[in-house]
């Protein structure tokens, strides 16, 4: 056997051993890694490495909150995928794209540390660019679980979003530099808890600290019976039956945004004269006048009660105006029925326009600082002329 033949044999032989090694340097890496994330540790059970596609997949990947009372995960992946992705590498740029396989995400709200559960101690990109250290340009959830346990603490009111499909598109700004909200969003989901389902779309600026968006989001015929708690606890009344549709449109730039949410209820009834279970006197005043109130409010012809409520504002400071969501009821009850779509209305170039409204603003202000503080130099430019006339006088 030539020497030749011998060499390369050897190197396919060392190329088969790393590649049958590889694996296991990886999980070590990745488990020390995940390991101490202050709050939160992470575990992962195997890795598989697929060269010729510059992809690898962690299987059964689990992060838990350290000293926590919460018995579920934080984060449960049974498959993740992650790889380069190909399409821009022939377009010049290295990124990668990762897919979840029915993840399960489970937050808790309390205000006792150990039986919060919200990740919001962890800065969970760091982590994931250690884990990828290529920039992800498409990230992807296929039937995954979102669980919001202890939403609202009292009365307790938990909220589950089932069958989550959602995607991120164009993350790095790889295909479209000119475009103010080049990331592409899409996410649906059901809401088994409550009867109805989630759609969202939007178009985002992912690449700033605080992202630009523009963005619909609809929850569609929830059942108000699964609302009675809350009804029972903040409204004293309770629903027999209807449901509710929310739409909302809210675009944001530079932290400004301007939108709306128009909740819409259908086939509302709360007042039924012989309920079977006990009812405080109170209670029953409360919902038959609720009855009344939602028998003058409401479009007689769709059997519907609605309004629309403006959202303006920062994201610290979201300010709605009461009377326009007053004559929203009015207008939908004797005017005009609000339909069950999104008005489509609200762009993003209504938070562009607010935005520039505030720097006119800004710049008027400046301006008027100036011309108040040109006033004073030359009062005291006066003042000090007069003083010295005087002193020559003497």
């Amino acid at each position: 056997m030539k020497r030749t033949t011998k060499i390369l044999i050897g190197l396919a032989v060392l190329l088969i051993i790393a590649r049958l090694l590889l694996p296991y340097f990886v999980l070590r890496y990745v488990n020390k890694t995940l390991a101490d994330m202050g709050d939160y540790t992470g575990h992962v059970e195997d890795i598989d490495i697929q060269l010729i596609r510059g992809a690898y997949q962690i299987d059964e990947l689990r992060v838990r909150k350290v000293n926590g009372k919460i018995k579920e995960p934080f984060l449960f992946i049974p498959k993740t995928d992650l790889s380069v992705e190909w399409k821009s590498l022939f377009k010049g740029r290295l990124v990668s794209e990762v897919e979840c396989y029915q993840p399960e995400l489970n937050f808790a709200f309390s205000s006792n540390e150990s039986s919060s559960q919200t990740g919001v101690e962890v800065d969970w990109t760091a982590f994931l660019k250690k884990l990828l250290p290529i920039n992800i340009n498409r990230f992807a959830v296929i039937d995954g679980t979102i669980n919001l346990t202890s939403l609202i603490t009292q009365p307790r009111a938990d909220l589950s979003l089932k069958q989550f499909q959602g995607e991120i598109r164009n993350i790095r700004n790889v295909e479209d530099k000119n475009k103010n909200l080049p990331s592409p969003v899409v996410a649906s989901a059901n809401v088994p808890g409550y009867g109805g389902n989630m759609d969202f779309n939007a178009n985002m600026n992912l690449l700033k600290v605080v992202p630009d968006f523009d963005y619909n989001l609809r929850f569609n015929e929830l059942q108000l019976v699964k609302l009675n708690p809350l009804a029972r606890e903040y409204a004293n009344l309770d629903f027999e039956r209807g449901t509710v549709s929310v739409y909302s449109e809210l675009a944001m730039m530079n932290s400004k945004l301007n939108g709306y949410v128009k909740p819409l209820t259908k086939g509302m009834k709360i007042f039924k004269l012989n309920e079977n279970k006990g009812r405080s006197i109170g209670q029953f005043f409360t919902e038959l006048v609720a009855q009344a109130g939602t028998a003058v409010l409401k479009n007689q012809r769709h059997d519907q009660v609605a309004t629309r409520i403006p959202l303006n504002g920062t994201i610290e400071n979201i300010e709605t105006a009461v009377w326009p969501t007053v004559f929203g009821v009015l207008r939908n009850a004797y005017v005009k029925a609000f339909r069950g779509e999104f008005d489509n209305n609200i762009t993003f170039q209504d938070a562009l326009k607010t935005v520039k409204e505030d720097f006119k603003a800004k710049r008027a202000e400046r301006k008027a600082e100036r011309k108040e503080k040109r006033a004073e130099r030359k009062a005291e430019r006066k003042a000090k002329r007069e003083a010295r006339k005087k002193e020559k006088g003497k």
